[in-house]
């Protein structure tokens, strides 16, 4: 079974960045899409923020381009994501998830809080 452990979150005010990490138990996330998601109390579910597709193509969500990048360190078995000029609307829970199947979003870790303040 593949465990995925994000880190990195926390408070920050407006105009500060942070970096988030996320990494997997027994796969090797190089032969995989990744991406980052957020949800906010006052929504369900959760929301694309930034997919680092297999194929190599990057995908952004129209608020968070030219702010936020993903990467992948693949001798660490790392994906990133860094996040600049945050603003207060950037406040969530932060998720990372692997699509290893080809389909589906299969494997989500436990979220990391990210709160930036006025």
């Amino acid at each position: 079974q593949v465990q995925v452990v994000e880190s990195g979150g926390g408070l920050v005010q407006a105009g500060g960045s942070l970096r988030l990490s996320c990494t997997a138990s027994g796969r090797a996330f190089s032969r995989y899409s990744v991406g980052w998601f957020r949800r906010v109390p006052e929504k369900e579910g959760k929301f694309e923020v930034a997919i680092s597709w297999k194929s190599g193509r990057d995908h952004y969500t129209d608020s968070v381009k030219g702010r936020f990048t993903i990467s992948r360190d693949n001798a660490q078995n790392t994906v990133y994501l860094q996040m600049n000029n945050l603003k207060p609307e950037d406040t969530a829970v932060y998720y990372c998830a692997a699509d290893t199947e080809g389909t589906s979003w299969n494997y989500w870790g436990q979220g990391t809080q990210v709160t930036v303040s006025a």
